[in-house]
């Protein structure tokens, strides 16, 4: 028999509720500004909002150690006064309008974690990008508190002739409506319809269709560390479960977004970096002393008023940004300097006009050559690409039960 590696879930969806206060933008977006999140955090108010049950990243270094026992309550809340409707065995078929006019199609369901590895190169579902191990405990302490699940994770299919998602794109019209409402803060519209029964099964028989021709089933894209704090977890739980315990536990199974990576509407975009606390002239030095120039890859630095150009020689985009991580990692180690990253290339030439700051703005990476390089040459490094601009990153929006 084979593995059923992506499901529909019991999906929860609020009642009731403003959807644009609920529905707020992953958490590791706009992680320097501030004033973004003071923005949501008014807007939000007192109203129901998935604000409530993650810690933007911007606040992790004033962020009490009791915040996992905080967003476990405001769960248990919601669960408690009746907030969700529940959608038994269902997939959500979305359609995302992002900023620049263009839609992206996606659909929510749930992965099996026991098919996921964020380490190696052999399962059906692969990490895209290096895990950073030093940021799990935080999600993992969150998660096993947590009655819920809220996911902003993306997972690519290499499925060239647009068999799972597509179809589903001519039946919107007949499907049930869930929600259709606009993102706050730029984020465009999102509409989503709910897929079970018949419609469901085909939709299982497609993505099981493409499982057999693919050894590598999905590349997650976007939320990596979230997913590997899932498995982390469900590792922790199996190991006090029977066999049969083990096949049905809610926590085994993580939801997420899957799109195709051919969708004309899926763009990856490089993930800039900008350096604090450095002498910006010895740091460019080093770098271009580190790094094997004279190559095909550009890589542009910025530091007050002034700017320049790097060209890099490697194989692959993956190469370059490997040996740009190692020297970045390095001088962190070595000279105490601290790195943010940044999705937009505009956010990257303004806080780099800073004092002792150097920004690095990356050339963005092809799309076509994701599943080829995960399955070649394993996982890329920490933060090589984004899908997409920081507007049109995933909300926290659908969610399911992962405990009783």
């Amino acid at each position: 028999m084979q593995r059923e590696i992506f499901t529909p879930a019991d999906i929860l969806l609020p009642v009731g509720v403003s959807m644009e206060k609920w529905s707020i933008i992953a958490c590791d977006q706009f992680s320097s500004e501030r004033d973004y999140w003071d923005r949501v955090r008014k807007n939000v108010g007192g109203a129901p909002s998935t604000l409530s049950m993650f810690i933007p990243e911007v606040y992790l270094g004033e962020a009490d150690t009791g915040n996992e026992k905080k967003i476990g309550a405001a769960m248990e809340e919601y669960v408690a006064h009746g907030l969700f409707e529940e959608h038994k065995g269902s997939f959500v078929y979305i359609e995302r309008t992002l900023h620049d006019g263009s839609m992206r199609r996606g659909l929510v369901g749930a992965v099996d974690l026991e098919e996921y590895e964020f380490s190696g190169s052999e399962a059906a579902i692969l990490a895209s990008e290096n895990t950073v191990l030093e940021r799990l405990p935080a999600r993992i302490r969150i998660r096993r508190a947590a009655k819920l699940e809220f996911p902003h994770i993306m997972a690519f299919i290499d499925d060239r002739q647009a068999t799972v998602i597509e179809p589903l794109a001519e039946k919107a019209g007949g499907l049930p409506p869930l929600y259709d409402f606009s993102l706050m803060e730029g984020g465009g519209r999102i509409r989503g319809m709910r897929v079970f029964g018949d419609d469901a099964l085909e939709v299982s028989d497609a993505m099981r269709a493409l499982n057999m021709e693919n050894r590598t089933l999905m590349v997650v894209g976007d939320g990596n560390h979230s997913l590997a704090a899932a498995k982390v977890h469900w590792n922790e739980v199996k190991q006090g479960l029977g066999a049969a315990e083990r096949e049905n536990h809610p926590a085994r199974r993580a939801l997420l977004e899957v799109n195709n990576v051919y969708d004309p509407a899926i763009n990856f975009e490089a993930i800039h970096r900008v350096v604090f606390d450095v002498d910006a002239g010895e740091f460019l030095s080093a770098f271009e002393n580190a790094m094997p120039c004279g190559g095909d890859h550009e890589l542009r630095w910025v530091s007050q008023g002034q700017s320049g150009a790097i060209r890099v020689s490697a194989g692959h985009t993956g190469d370059m940004l490997a040996a740009m991580q190692f020297f970045l990692d390095e001088q962190i180690s070595r000279t105490g300097c601290r790195i943010d990253y940044v999705h937009s290339a505009d956010t990257v030439e303004r806080l780099a006009q800073q004092e002792r700051c150097v920004g690095l703005i990356l050339p963005a990476m092809a799309k076509s050559g994701l599943f080829e390089t995960v399955a070649s040459r394993g996982v890329f490094p920490k933060k090589s690409f984004s899908v997409g601009h920081a507007r049109d990153k995933r909300y926290y929006l659908e969610c399911r039960k992962i405990r009783d």
